[in-house]
Order: C-alpha cells, then sequence, then structure tokens
C-alpha cells in the first residue's frame, strides 16, 4: 500500500490471462508527461510478453519412467552381475 505519494498508475482490466484478472503498473517520475495511450500500449506489451507463470527452470522435466520397467532394468543388471562373478570363479 502506498500512502502520502502522488503516483501516476496504469490499470489494465482485462490482461487477456486465464491467471490475471488485472494488472497495476506505477509510472516512473520521469515519464509522467507521456499520454496515456502510450502508457497503456507499452503495459500491454508487458502483459503480453508475460504469458503464463513459468515453471522454475531448476527443475529438470524428466519423463516418468513406468515402475515395472526400473524393476526389470534392476533385475537385468542383477543378473549380469551374478553371471559375471559365477564366470570368474568358475574358472
Amino acid at each position: 500500500m502506498i500512502k502520502g505519494v502522488n503516483k501516476q498508475v496504469v490499470d489494465v482490466n482485462d490482461t487477456g490471462s486465464e491467471y490475471f484478472e488485472r494488472a497495476i503498473f506505477f509510472v516512473k517520475p520521469e515519464y509522467s508527461g507521456v499520454s496515456e495511450g502510450k502508457l497503456r500500449e507499452k503495459a500491454q506489451l508487458i502483459i503480453d510478453g508475460a504469458g503464463a507463470p513459468v515453471k522454475s527452470k531448476a527443475r529438470k522435466q524428466r519423463t516418468k519412467v513406468s515402475p515395472y520397467i526400473k524393476t526389470g532394468i534392476l533385475v537385468a543388471a542383477g543378473i549380469a552381475v551374478t553371471v559375471l562373478f559365477i564366470g570368474m570363479f568358475m574358472r
């Protein structure tokens, strides 16, 4: 909340987003002389570029592997290791 400060504000009620119904932009004092149309145009460009919220880039999107496939791979690896050990000791 801003109290006791005069600010020029651009309020966009129709963002075109399914996530946000309204956007409020506070205009920098050095641009307070710019026409309202130009400010609304710039605000709309920012809104259009924002799009939907982006998931964190820190997480890698992994493909889901069936638990049965994981179990099969582990069983096959276990069998391969067992065969190698048996082959080494049977010589």
